[in-house]
C-alpha cells in the first residue's frame, strides 16, 4: 500500500479532564502500546488492537483519582475519530463486519455497519459489576462514545459467560476482529457499498 493510500490518524483530545494522544493505522500488524493509567482497559485495548491487526498507540493522563469514566470515555471519542478520519472517503470498503468469539465459558458476538449512522445496540449481563477496580459499566461508555464519533453502527451481543473477565475481552477480541472484516478492502467494490452512493 503506498503511502497515500496509508489509512492512518493521530488524534490528540486535550480538557481539564484528560490528556490523549492516539494514533492508529487501519492495516497495521497489531502492533499495540497503551498506557491509560487503567491496566485492565489497556488490556482490553490491546486485545482489540491485536485481534484486528491494527496498530493503536495511546497515551492518556486522565484524572483517575476520581474514577476512570472520563478517561475511558475520552478514549472512546478518540479511537472513534481515529477510525472515521483513517477510512477516508471509505471507498471499496466491505462495510459490514461480524465476529463471534469464544474465551473459555464465555461467548460473544460483534456486528458492525460503516454506516454513517452512529448507533449502539448492547446487550451484556456481567457476573460482577468489577472486575479488579474496572467498573463494568464504563465497556458500554467506552462502546457507545466509540461506535458515534467513528459513525458505525456497532451490536455488541455477549450470548453468555461465567467469568467477567473473559466476557469483556471475549468483547474486546470480537470488536477488532468485526471491524477488521468490515474496513476491508474488496477489489471487486467500486466506490462505495452503498445504493445511495455515499457513505
Amino acid at each position: 500500500m503506498s503511502e497515500q493510500q496509508k489509512r492512518v490518524a493521530q488524534i490528540e483530545r486535550n480538557t481539564k479532564e484528560t490528556q490523549i494522544n492516539l494514533a492508529f493505522g487501519i492495516d497495521g500488524t497489531g502492533e499495540s502500546k497503551q498506557d491509560s493509567g487503567v491496566p485492565f482497559f489497556d488490556h482490553m485495548l490491546d486485545a482489540f488492537t491485536r485481534h484486528g491487526l491494527f496498530d493503536l498507540q495511546v497515551k492518556a493522563k486522565g484524572d483517575i483519582e476520581i474514577d476512570y469514566h472520563h478517561t475511558v470515555e475520552d478514549i472512546g471519542i478518540c479511537l472513534g475519530n481515529a477510525v472515521r478520519e483513517a477510512l477516508g472517503d471509505k471507498k471499496g470498503i466491505k462495510r459490514y463486519g461480524n465476529a463471534f468469539v469464544p474465551m473459555d465459558d464465555a461467548l460473544a458476538q460483534v456486528v458492525i455497519d460503516i454506516s454513517n449512522r452512529p448507533h449502539l445496540e448492547y446487550r451484556a449481563n456481567y457476573q460482577t459489576t468489577m472486575v479488579g477496580q474496572f467498573p463494568t459499566e464504563l465497556v458500554h461508555e467506552f462502546l457507545w462514545k466509540f461506535a458515534l464519533e467513528a459513525r458505525i453502527n456497532l451490536h455488541v451481543i455477549l450470548h453468555y459467560g461465567h467469568n467477567t473477565h473473559h466476557m469483556i475481552e471475549a468483547i474486546f477480541k470480537a470488536l477488532g476482529r468485526a471491524l477488521d472484516e468490515a474496513t476491508m478492502i474488496d477489489p471487486r467494490v467500486k466506490g462505495v457499498p452503498s445504493t445511495k452512493g455515499v457513505l
